[in-house]
């Protein structure tokens, strides 16, 4: 079983886009961390919602893919950008298509 994290932030007025710049570019610096199985960013009818849906081997993967400085700074540049964060569920992930077996 793997872990995994799915949740909303809401980004400032007229900057969600902005956001979802930053939140791609994350998931593109976690290509190389082989603890991270799927970082995907999503945007539904909620205007400044973004939505990030992520699995991991495990808790610990998560927790030290936010340590590497080019991802601090990465936070750091993001941060204003976001209002909030909400309905963040951490899930155990129990299979499905394209995970691994």
């Amino acid at each position: 079983m793997t872990y995994g994290l799915f949740g909303k932030f809401t980004a400032q007025p007229d900057r969600r886009d902005d956001l979802v710049t930053y939140l791609l570019q994350a998931a593109k610096l976690l290509e190389r961390n082989s603890g991270c199985i799927h970082y995907i960013v999503s945007t539904s009818d909620e205007p400044e919602a973004v939505w990030v849906w992520e699995v991991w081997t495990d808790v610990a993967a998560h927790d030290a893919s936010l340590e590497p400085e080019d991802i601090k700074a990465l936070i750091q540049e993001a941060r204003p950008l976001i209002v909030g964060m909400s309905d963040q569920t951490q899930l155990t992930v129990q299979g499905g298509k394209g995970l691994p077996g």
